[in-house]
Formats: C-alpha cells, sequence, structure tokens
C-alpha cells in the first residue's frame, strides 16, 4: 500500500534512516514497500538489502521534483524501469534539460498527485490520491478518472517529534525561519505509517483504488545480483587479448628493470601473472598502464603506491617504481586467489596535472562509463547546532556561544529544543559530494545502475559512495592528488629554465642512497621535502641516523599513528640503536624480521611468520592479518583462521606455549602494522625531493613556496631558502611573477603572497609586463594595471616600486593625489605616454625597521631583517641550537624563534613539542609539560627566551622547558604617537599549531615485546 517512502536520502526532506524505514515496516508486518526518494536512488541497494533481511519485498522508483514542486513518482516495474528513470535524472543534472511533465517510462509505473495530473493517461499513469482527498471524488471532472487511481500514503517522518525535524530541515534548506516556512514547502503531517489494514479500511469505499495499488506493486520487483563484477572487464575487447598483451608489456619491463635474465624476477612474473588472469584482472591492469601511459607520455611524474606496489608486474609495466624483490615484498598482500576484492591501486599526481588525468580517462573510456564515487556529508553537530539554532530564530550571539560549547546546559527553553533536534541531526546525510580521489570505470553504462549529478568540480559523480559501489561490484581507481610532487615537478622545470640543466628525476637510482642525500638525511636536515619534513619525522631520522632506503622505509611506517601508538617505533629507535642489547625471540625472527630487529613493522610481516613459523600459505597468511587487523571479517572466521593457524604450527612440531606467545605478538601488531609497500613508494619520492634540495636548494625551495603545500607555513621556506644562500627580495612590479622566482641568487616574492591584493590583479601584472615592457615609474604603473587606492598602498608599503628610487612616504602622497577614488578605474590606453607632472616634496625620512613592519603587516613575517633584530632585547641566548647534544642532562638558556607546535595527550594531561630556530637560524626542538604549561603558556607567534633540560635520547637533543617568556618587539615606528597601534602588528607573526588527540603512547614496560629469546620449559 506504500508506493512512496522517503529516506533520509531525501536531503533535508526525510527524516528515517533505510534501516528504521525497514524495520518500522517489518513491525507492522508490511510484505512489500517502495522507496522513492526526492531525485535521487542513493539508497536503493541498501534498502534492497535490509528488505531481503526482513522478508519484505523491495520496489524502487524515484518521486521526481523540480525544486520544491512534486510533478509524479515513478516506480520501476523492473531493473529496465530504473535505467529508464536514471538517464531521464542524469539528463537533468548534468545536461540542464528539463524535467518532462509527462515522461516517456515505458517500463515504469507513473504516479501524478492529484493537482497535477495530464489530461490524458497512458496505460501505465495513475493518479495517486490520499486519503485526506477522497471526499473530492463527488467531483464530476474526478470521478472519471477513479478506474486510474492509486492509494498515495507518503512516508516521511515517524513520530510527531521526527515530523518537527523535517520542519527544521525544510527551514534550514530554505535557509528561514520555522515560523515564516511556507506551507507548501513541508509534507503533510499524515506522512507516517500506519497499519496495513488501516489504509485499506480508510479506501474500503474505492476497491478500484485499493485493486489498483495491488495491482502495480505485484507487476513490480527489483532484482539485482550484489557483488558481481562491474568493472571495465578488458582492455582489448577479450580476456585472451588482455593477457596476452599483459604479458607482453610485463617481459618487455622484465627486461628493462633487471636485464635478460634474471631467473627471480622471470619466475615472479610468471606467477603473478598466472593468479591475475584467474581472477580477471588483466583488463584492471591495463586500464592502470594505459593511464600511466598517457601520463609519462605528456612528461608528468606520478607515484604508484599501496599494495599495488607489492607486485612485480606493476613494477615491469610501470605503474609503481618500487622493486618488490629488493624489498621482499609479498605479492599476496596484494592478490592472491582468496581475495574477493578485486586489486586496488593508489597513484599520486601533482595538483596541478591531475585534472588533465582526469580528462584523459573521461574521454578515453567514455562519459557514460567514468564518473567519480559520490559522498555523503553528514550534518555535524557544531555546524547543525548553529543551522538549527537560526531556523529557531536565534540571534547571531546566542548562535556564537552555543557553537562554542554545544553541549553546555542552557536553562533557555528554546535553546534546549535546539540542542535536542541538533542531537537528533547528527549523522543525518547534508548534501551529496564528490569523493576526494575514487573513480569507477564500468562496463555497461553507469545510468544502468544509478542517476549521475554534476558538482561544481565538472566531473560526473553517481549518487552513492565506494562502500555501495564495492557492495554492488564496482572497484575504484584512485587517482590522488598532492603538493609534494608538484614541488618536484616544479623544481626539475625551473632548474632547467635557470640553468639549462636536465634532472631525469624519474630515474630513481640517481637519488635513492646518494651519499650526500644520505648525510642530510641523517641529520634531520629533510625541511621541504616530501613525507620527511615535519619536527617528529626529523627528530626519528636522527634518532635512527637514518642514512639509507630501507631505513628510511622502515622510518615512514614506525612514523605512522597506528605503529607508534602500539610502541613499536620507541622499541625499534631502542633495538636499532642498541643490537646487543635484545635477542631475537626465535630463529625465524631473525631471519624474516632481521631489516627490523624482530619486529613485525609492516603488514607484509604478519605473513611472513604466518608462512616460514606457522607454515600456512602465505594467501593464507594475508587472511590472518586481513582477519586481525578488522577487515570486515566475523568472529567466526577470525576463530577458524586461529585455530588453522594452530593446527599448523603443531604439524611444524612447534610446542603450544611459543604458539601462543607468537599469535599475541601477532595480534597485538597486527593492527596497527603499516603496508610497506606503500612507505616503500613514499621514501623513493622522499628521496627524489631530498636530491633536489641537496643539489639545487634554491629551486627546490622556491618551488616548495609556489606550491604552498608542506607542514610549514610560507615563512619557514622563505628562510629555508635563505638558508641556502638566498637573497630574499620583496615582491617588485618589474622582477616579480605572480609566483615567487629566481634570477641567480636573488628569490624575488610571488605577487600571490601579497595578502590584500587579488588574484586577477596579481596575474594581470606579470602579464601587462610581458606584452608593453617593464613599467617606468607609479604612474606608468596606474595607467596600466586597472587598480584601486589601497590595492596600490599595499604595492607601495611592500617596497614593490623601488625601483623608481622615490621614498615610500613621497610615493604614497603621490597615490593620494592620483587616485583619490578607492575604486579601480579601467584606463584608457593612450598612444604614448603623456609626460607626468612633477611636484616638489619634503624629505621625510623613515625609520631603519618602517620597511619590516610593513612587511609583517603584509606578509606575516619581515623579509629586510629578522625577527630577532625587532626584540627589544639585544640578549641571543646563552646556547645555541648546534650545541645542544653536548648540553646532556644540563640547564641551558635559548632565545628562540616558534617555527610550531604540536599538541600530545599524555597521561599527565596536555603538552606540547616546539620547533624553532636561534639567532643563527638552526632548528632546535622542545618539550612543554602540562604544570609548565599553566604557568608558561604559549602566547602565539614571536620569540621566546627559554630556559630548561637538555634531554639527549639517540642523538637527537630537546631542551625540557621549566620556565618561558615571550620577547616583547620594540614599539612599531610607523606608530610612534598612536599608544594603541604600537604593538598591533605584531600580533600577525604566525606559528604553525597542529592538534592531536590520540591516546597517549605506551610506556616501555607497556609494550609487550620480549626482549629475550623464547626459553621452552624443561619437563
Amino acid at each position: 500500500m506504500f508506493l512512496n517512502c522517503h529516506s533520509f536520502h531525501s536531503l533535508r526532506y526525510g527524516t528515517l534512516s533505510i534501516d528504521d524505514l525497514v524495520s518500522q515496516a517489518s513491525d507492522l508486518g508490511i510484505k512489500e514497500l517502495v522507496l522513492t526518494d526526492i531525485n535521487t536512488v542513493t539508497g536503493i541497494y541498501e534498502f534492497k538489502r535490509k528488505c531481503e533481511e526482513k522478508n519484505i519485498r523491495p520496489i524502487v522508483g524515484v518521486e521526481v521534483r523540480k525544486e520544491s514542486e512534486f510533478l509524479y513518482i515513478t516506480v520501476a516495474k523492473n531493473f529496465q524501469g530504473l535505467k529508464e528513470v536514471n538517464r531521464m535524472l542524469t539528463s537533468y543534472n548534468c545536461d540542464g534539460i528539463e524535467l518532462p511533465r509527462q515522461p516517456d517510462l515505458k517500463n515504469s509505473f507513473i504516479i501524478y498527485p492529484l493537482n497535477c495530473f495530464p489530461d490524458k493517461l497512458e496505460e501505465n499513469e495513475f493518479i495517486g490520491i490520499r486519503e485526506e482527498e477522497l471526499n473530492l471524488l463527488i467531483r464530476p471532472n474526478l470521478k472519471k478518472f477513479i478506474s486510474k487511481m492509486v492509494i498515495l500514503h507518503p512516508v516521511t517522518f515517524r513520530t510527531k517529534k521526527d515530523y518537527n525535524l523535517h520542519r527544521i530541515l525544510r527551514a534550514i534548506d530554505n535557509n528561514t525561519l520555522l515560523s515564516m516556512l511556507p506551507e507548501k514547502e513541508v509534507c503533510k503531517k499524515t506522512e507516517y505509517f500506519l497499519a496495513p489494514d488501516a489504509v485499506l479500511e480508510a479506501y474500503r469505499h474505492y476497491p478500484e483504488i485499493v485493486s489498483n495499488t495491488q495491482w502495480i506493486l505485484a507487476q513490480c520487483t527489483f532484482e539485482f545480483e550484489s557483488g558481481m563484477p562491474r568493472n571495465r572487464k578488458h582492455y582489448t575487447g577479450t580476456k585472451a587479448d588482455d593477457l596476452k598483451l599483459l604479458t607482453r608489456l610485463a617481459y618487455a619491463g622484465l627486461e628493462r628493470r633487471y636485464g635478460r635474465k634474471h631467473e627471480q624476477a622471470t619466475i615472479r612474473i610468471e606467477k603473478e601473472l598466472k593468479v591475475i588472469d584467474e581472477l580477471n584482472f588483466s583488463g584492471y591492469f591495463l586500464i592502470t598502464w594505459d593511464i600511466i601511459r598517457y601520463s609519462n607520455s605528456m612528461g608528468f611524474m606520478h607515484v604508484g603506491r599501496g599494495s599495488g606496489a607489492n607486485s612485480i608486474v606493476a613494477y615491469c609495466l610501470g605503474i609503481t617504481d618500487i622493486c618488490p624483490i629488493e624489498l621482499d615484498l609479498y605479492f599476496e598482500r596484494f592478490l592472491n586467489l582468496n581475495r574477493k576484492s578485486p586489486p586496488d591501486f593508489d597513484i599520486d599526481w601533482s595538483w596541478q596535472e591531475r585534472d588533465i588525468i582526469l580528462d584523459y580517462i573521461f574521454n578515453r573510456y567514455g562519459k557514460e562509463y567514468v564518473a567519480f564515487c559520490g559522498t555523503n556529508v553528514e550534518f555535524k553537530y557544531r555546524s547543525i547546532i548553529r543551522e538549527v539554532g537560526k531556523a529557531f530564530g536565534l540571534p547571531k550571539e546566542e548562535l556564537d556561544a552555543l557553537s562554542k560549547n554545544p553541549e553546555r546546559v542552557f536553562g533557555d527553553k528554546v535553546i534546549q529544543q535546539v540542542q535536542k533536534y541538533g542531537m537528533l541531526l547528527q549523522k543525518f546525510p547534508n548534501q551529496r559530494s564528490m569523493h576526494s580521489c575514487g573513480i569507477i570505470i564500468s562496463e555497461e553504462p553507469l545510468t544502468n545502475f544509478t542517476a549521475l549529478e554534476m558538482p561544481p568540480k565538472g566531473f560526473p559523480i553517481v549518487q552513492w559512495d565506494m562502500h555501495v559501489a564495492e557492495e554492488i561490484g564496482f572497484e575504484k581507481f584512485d587517482i590522488l592528488s598532492q603538493r609534494g610532487l608538484g614541488t618536484i615537478n616544479d623544481t626539475v622545470r625551473l632548474i632547467e629554465e635557470k640553468r639549462g640543466i636536465k634532472v631525469n628525476i624519474k630515474d630513481t637510482s640517481i637519488s635513492k642512497d646518494e651519499k650526500r642525500c644520505n648525510e642530510f638525511l641523517s641529520l634531520g636536515k629533510t625541511i621541504g621535502c616530501f613525507y620527511i619534513e615535519s619536527p617528529a619525522m626529523r627528530g626519528l631520522l636522527r634518532k635512527l641516523k637514518c642514512d639509507n632506503y630501507k631505513v628510511l622505509v622502515a622510518a615512514s611506517s614506525i612514523i605512522r599513528p597506528g605503529v607508534a601508538q602500539s610502541g613499536m617505533m620507541t622499541e625499534y629507535v631502542f633495538r636499532h640503536n642498541n643490537p646487543d642489547k635484545f635477542e631475537y625471540f626465535h630463529p625465524v625472527f631473525e631471519q624474516q624480521l632481521g631489516d627490523t630487529y624482530g619486529i613485525m613493522v609492516y603488514q607484509e610481516d604478519v605473513i611472513k611468520i604466518a608462512l616460514h613459523y606457522g607454515g600456512v600459505s602465505a594467501a593464507d597468511g594475508d587472511i590472518l592479518r586481513r582477519a586481525m587487523s578488522g577487515k570486515g571479517r566475523s568472529l567466526s572466521a577470525l576463530q577458524k583462521v586461529k585455530d588453522d593457524f594452530f593446527a599448523s604450527c603443531r604439524q611444524q612440531g612447534h610446542p603450544d606455549e611459543l604458539s601462543k606467545e607468537i599469535y599475541r605478538q601477532i595480534e597485538s601488531f597486527a593492527g596497527y602494522s603499516f603496508c610497506k609497500a606503500h612507505s616503500a613508494s613514499y621514501a623513493v619520492e622522499s628521496y627524489q625531493s631530498l636530491y633536489l634540495k641537496v643539489y639545487y636548494p634554491l629551486e627546490f625551495m622556491v618551488s616548495a613556496i609556489n606550491n604552498m603545500g608542506g607542514f610549514y607555513r610560507t615563512e619557514v621556506y622563505v628562510h629555508e631558502a635563505r638558508m641556502s644562500g638566498g637573497k630574499i627580495l620583496n615582491p617588485c612590479v618589474n622582477k616579480s611573477e605572480y609566483e615567487t622566482t629566481i634570477f641567480d641568487d636573488d628569490i624575488y616574492l610571488g605577487l600571490m603572497l601579497l595578502e590584500n591584493v587579488e588574484a586577477k590583479i596579481a596575474k594581470l601584472i606579470p602579464e601587462e609586463r610581458r606584452k608593453n615592457g617593464e613599467f617606468r615609474s607609479m604612474e606608468a604603473f596606474i595607467k596600466r594595471i586597472p587598480i584601486g587606492i589601497e590595492t596600490l598602498q599595499t604595492f607601495i608599503f611592500i617596497g614593490a616600486f623601488r625601483f623608481t628610487g622615490v621614498p615610500k612616504n613621497e610615493l604614497l602622497i603621490r597615490a593620494r593625489l592620483l587616485l583619490g577614488e578607492p575604486k579601480p578605474q579601467k584606463q584608457l590606453q593612450t598612444l604614448f605616454e603623456e609626460p607626468i607632472r612633477e611636484y616638489k616634496f619634503p624629505e621625510l625620512k623613515r625609520n631603519i625597521f618602517e620597511d619590516a613592519f610593513d612587511e609583517i603587516e603584509i606578509l606575516s613575517f619581515p623579509v629586510s631583517c629578522t625577527p630577532f633584530d625587532l626584540l627589544k632585547t639585544k640578549y641571543r641566548g646563552s646556547t645555541m641550537a648546534k650545541d645542544l647534544t653536548s648540553y646532556h642532562k644540563k640547564q641551558v638558556k635559548m632565545l628562540g624563534y616558534l617555527i610550531s607546535r604540536k599538541h600530545v595527550p599524555t597521561n599527565r594531561g596536555t603538552m606540547f613539542f616546539g620547533t624553532w630556530i636561534d639567532v643563527n637560524g638552526d632548528y632546535f626542538d622542545t618539550a612543554h609539560f602540562a604544570d609548565c604549561l599553566q604557568k608558561y603558556p604559549f602566547q602565539g607567534g614571536g620569540c621566546y627566551l627559554l630556559l630548561g633540560i637538555v634531554e639527549v635520547n639517540f642523538h637527537f637533543p630537546t631542551v625540557t622547558i621549566s620556565k618561558m617568556a615571550k620577547m616583547p618587539f620594540i614599539a612599531d615606528p610607523r606608530y610612534s604617537h598612536d599608544e594603541e597601534k604600537k604593538y598591533e602588528v605584531q600580533q600577525r607573526i604566525k606559528e604553525d599549531v597542529s592538534m592531536t588527540w590520540r591516546a597517549p603512547y605506551p610506556q616501555e614496560h607497556e609494550i609487550g615485546l620480549p626482549r629475550i629469546g623464547f626459553k621452552q620449559n624443561d619437563g
């Protein structure tokens, strides 16, 4: 009887989750149910699964609306009917084709509302009539249509409270007050489930309407087989041809990577190709190869990472740059005959080039067959509190207070209502968005399974998320972007442009394990380098004296939150530095985990121990790993894996006591360990960026600044460039580009860094200069660039007209004489440059530090001097960063400029780790415990006087702070007569703050990893 049910996927309208909708129907004994969300099929596959669990027959369709206007309901007779409505909605969403008032959908029933139906109804078209509308059937113009009428009893909410929730959602959607919400924007108060008998009773005088409804329900089915592979099956057209091409490409790559006669690699390739063929994944590999081939033809860099880097076939195809033989990577971690899910390659491109790759994929494989995964952006409590509060009419001040502390107990009844409904809306989908990287390439047109939508990004999305995609048989290709590759790309281009040197950075042999790179690595001199520049990572590199690729791979893994959380990072550092102070637990641990000192750092290590100690196959070892890491396995499945492991251990002749301890260790590590291939891929990129930093430091730092990425703010990369010998110069209208650029050792900051200058003006200046030559004066600049007085003043203050030799004060007066109006005006081009009218200005003297304060105001950091030069005190610290290792357990007094601080929870409360530079520009690190922070808190960016005890932990010094005080700058000389503004600008000095909400790391005694070998009990 229920032809029109809404879930909360009817965004900002429905109030029932799919689970709630189906459970309520089941409780009422309903045996067939129709889901018709508004303009979407997001929930239909979950709906089918939930209905079948409750023995309800699922039927699906769509309620079609144009904005708020209810046009009709489509109920799919079969899967073909779903395809038809998907195509209609896709045309509307993606191509702007109007929704038809009377659609031609042969495989669906169309149900119109009573107030909007066509004069002539087709065989599959009906009119829905609500219970409250039955009394209208006495009208002759309606009575004649009774034979084409069906029961319309929509379901939108569960209870009266949920009806109020519906009204709040509608108010939010319309950005209006509840009291001002038009009636047409909300559903009827009767839109909740009734017992089927109650519905039939209401229509008892109209048996034809009841029988029409029952007949429609009987005609409809929703037959769909979940889990069948639905990705594009073949690259060439047939399975056999795919295997033939993949084999040819793999062996060609084998010769390129390993030479002609490499027995181990040949055996591995044969084994992998056999598994790939049996699992029907040749097409998947070839499609990925094709995307990489196009990328290479464009000269783009990519990084193939994730478990896909465990494959030698992927390595030989050029998808990855990780040799699985060198690193002993198990193919079974990526693919094995026990795995049901297809392979998963994660591939990174530069953030500047990813859209070009996406365009290629969409054009190459057809826009009907390619789309991004969708994702549901949910209401978050803090933001929804504000939205609900607005609907209730709360003033801004109360909304601000409530948003800051949404869980505080308020006496005000209205605020209590806001909090109550805010809580109810948590986890509701608010809008559909695009998955950050997941792309589907389908064998059939995607509209066979979903309507498509077109978000602002310009690439279509399916209406369901990656979890539904996997459930119904789609595996995504992860096409990611990152700024680290952008920095590498830009550096290589800049080196060629400025020095005429071509660096083939894709040839990893020039950068990986390079001698000078390893020296920098061991000293933690890695700022700007992908993945290894954070204070924590630089500290870890120093503790490990990391000087080779394999240790870097391990460092890239143990720094991950899971591994560090387990205590394995601490244990690894100890064992690396004290190889004679621990015993391997068992000979297998020494043989298989020697590189990591017997610690299961990687997911592959779990497979190794299961294989070489337990005697299980590598494929079964991967099942063990997946089961323990909670990858969708049931408890019963985990128990079976455990039983099989112990049975196999007994067959190997191992005592149960030993096997239990090894199983415990596997169990404790499996959830924390990290994919080795993933770390190895990152380590290669880290080396590439480090190589460029070591040999081309200025070009590298300029590129890091321009890519606006990395752990630190721009100021830190500018500092690094200066420390590398660069002369940092403020933006200049005659020298600067939109981005920061370099001439020999002169680095001109880019116009994009000027916060108050619009991007279009910043881009226009170098374009105009290239077209018509340099600007001869500020007046000539004003004639050629449409600019207002405020923007012009920014250029004057930053010194962008210093080439004129005219003092800033005089330029300001001239600017105000020439541009009285604050609005920019388009200047008319003149054939000849008119002579500038000369004025005689009095000579105005400027303080030496006025420029520095101008720079802080515009850039947030000084360029013409260091922050230390602006301090009132001349004291610069008694100890310098470079000497700290010789002060172990001693008190030091230092002066530092704050670079960054990281919040870390501990058992004693919140603490921070700080990173600073001293007056020489060298970095040092501090620890601030909770008791110290209460007395001596951080007070924003700037210079601090620091007192503390040095602790040298495995070559890495940290100063544990006991006292600190922020040191004041001199008064701003520009406002010498304004007491309020004298110290205002220095508040613009920034700091980088990162927050961590993890649990405290375990102490050494809590780690649970024995440092002595297993001793078997006698007797």
